[in-house]
């Protein structure tokens, strides 16, 4: 059991944190129970303030009895303290803004100036932006003419994904952002890499002396990265049939993912050389060079009409705010390769879907088999060993081997190792959204996407979605509940191998558990 008592605290220093979007959704499911968590952990202590900005009017009780709200149904830390709790909610005040009014920028100034006298706060100042892209340019712009910009301390800008619906439309935001933010001051999230097992990729390649040696093309056969979803798209058919699976889920998060397993150790843990060998993964990218190549090694499909557990689901084109006859994709999977020396010659197997089976996130290294012309490979089938780390929702490391069953001569059957950081009592990890918060309060960027990163990406994605929007005749249908289309898998059968299985362990398995 891991002693939560004993871990290092590190506070952030004293900030003004401007929640620009406080009424919406994001910031009630996600952003306040984070900013609460940091606070209930120590690492806010009393030189900070908030300020929630959005367009409805809002009194400062009235945000308050709201952000109670959001707390007691979303946080991982209930209010049971009242004491705690009025402490921390003094730090709380709203602005009504139009965004597009420079004078409520000004207003806004001096809201923050008095904030900063009260709680001492050294003109430090976080600007959050939980708002459309095409919003960025024109509040950065307004910032500077208000003199939000104007105090003594630094000023950083955090803003969500999507950055860009290409890479032309994000060229071109960027470009609206750094006429007022410098490069180094801009914070693009992408909450995968806030999360715990991701963050523990690094360690567990580069502090471990039995993995770092065999991370390579040598011993790895192949590498699956699957990101499923049991739900469809919901309330977002508007947005969803103007981005699809590929722009949603592809550039971002599966990228990244991709990244942090092929990267090279960086020379020192700075962020910069964290980002460095990510940036150096993209561009290593094997790109599409024709329409030919991109349906050879990459599936679309869109879910229909299913059912899952029993309960009936509806096709894309049924769900609400969707055209009927959409070709936008709600599921892709592709075969990809990094040209590199350690990588040359791996396929990467990455899928991302709605509507599929389980919820999960999970990468599978599939190492190389023994030769079946050796030894007990001539007697026995060998399966080949597998690690597997367990990002979501399930956090943890799943190693599978070959070993004699207990009780028998020779009977060779593969067994499990399994290390469920989920399950360990005292563990309570803490969300995405604390950690970069935090992350970016202390000027840590190590796991924002910086901006050779982003463009690297859309340059990779940007062809296959060209290539699809020259026809529909590609798109292939799958039953909502079901793992996707068929092609999907014949993308790995055509290389001799298989979807692994996910979440969770094979039927057949013995797992051997692992404490610590």
């Amino acid at each position: 059991m891991i002693d939560n008592q004993n871990l290092e605290v590190l506070q952030t220093p004293g900030a003004v944190f401007h929640l620009f979007g406080a009424t919406g959704d994001l910031a009630r499911r996600k952003l306040f129970p984070a900013i609460y968590s940091l606070y209930h952990e120590g690492k806010l202590s009393e030189d900070f303030a908030v300020v929630g900005v959005a367009r409805r009017p809002r009194t400062n009780e009235e945000f308050r009895d709201d952000l109670y709200q959001s707390i007691q149904q979303f946080c991982r830390y209930k209010i049971k303290d009242e004491n705690e709790w009025a402490r921390f909610i003094e730090h709380f005040e709203y602005k009504s803004l139009d965004i597009n009014d420079v004078n409520g920028f000004r207003e806004l100034r001096q809201q923050t100036e008095s904030l900063e006298e009260r709680f001492n706060i050294p003109g430090n100042r976080l600007f959050y932006l939980a708002l459309a892209p095409e919003l960025f340019g024109s509040v950065s712009s307004n910032l500077q003419k208000g003199g939000m910009l104007d105090s003594k301390g630094w000023h950083r800008l955090v803003i969500e994904k999507p950055f860009g619906y290409d890479l032309e439309s994000a060229e071109q935001l960027n470009k609206q952002i750094r006429q007022v933010f410098e490069e180094e001051e801009i914070f693009r999230i992408d909450h995968y890499l806030g999360k715990e097992m991701v963050q523990n990729i690094e360690v567990i390649r580069f502090a471990n002396a039995f993995f770092e040696p065999l991370w390579n093309n040598k011993h790895i056969a192949n590498v699956q990265i699957t990101l499923s979803e049991t739900v469809g798209v919901e309330d977002r058919g508007g947005y969803y049939d103007h981005a699809g699976a590929l722009r949603d889920m592809g550039q971002n998060h599966m990228l990244q993912l991709l990244t942090m397993i092929a990267m090279e150790p960086p020379s020192r843990l700075h962020a910069e050389d964290v980002r460095d060998e990510k940036v150096k993964v993209l561009r290593s990218l094997r790109p599409f060079r024709s329409a030919e190549e991109v349906r050879d090694n990459v599936v679309r499909g869109q879910y229909v009409a299913g059912s899952l557990r029993g309960k009936k689901l509806p096709g894309y084109r049924e769900e609400d705010k969707v055209n009927p006859n959409s070709n936008t994709e709600t599921y892709f999977a592709a075969r990809v390769f990094v040209d590199n020396f350690r990588w040359a010659g791996v396929p990467f197997y990455i899928r991302t879907g709605k509507h599929l089976p389980v919820k999960t996130t999970e990468v599978v290294i599939e190492f190389k088999s023994m030769p079946a012309t050796v030894y007990l490979g001539q007697k026995h089938n060998l399966e080949p060993n597998l690690l597997v780390i367990r990002v979501n929702p399930m956090e943890g490391i799943y190693v599978k081997l070959n070993a004699k069953r207990p009780g028998t001569e020779s009977d060779i059957h593969p067994f499990a190792m399994d290390f469920c950081q989920s399950c360990l009592i005292g563990i309570n990890s803490p969300e995405a959204y604390e950690r970069l918060i935090h992350d970016a309060a202390r000027g840590d960027s190590t796991y924002f996407t910086r901006w050779d990163e982003v463009a690297a990406a859309w340059s990779f994605v940007d062809y296959i979605a060209e290539v699809w929007k020259q026809g529909a005749g590609d798109l292939r249908q799958y039953p909502a509940g079901s793992w996707g289309p068929k092609e999907a898998h014949k993308l790995l059968e055509q290389d001799g191998f298989h979807w692994w299985p996910v979440n969770g362990q094979e039927e057949d398995d013995v797992v051997w558990e692992v404490s610590i």
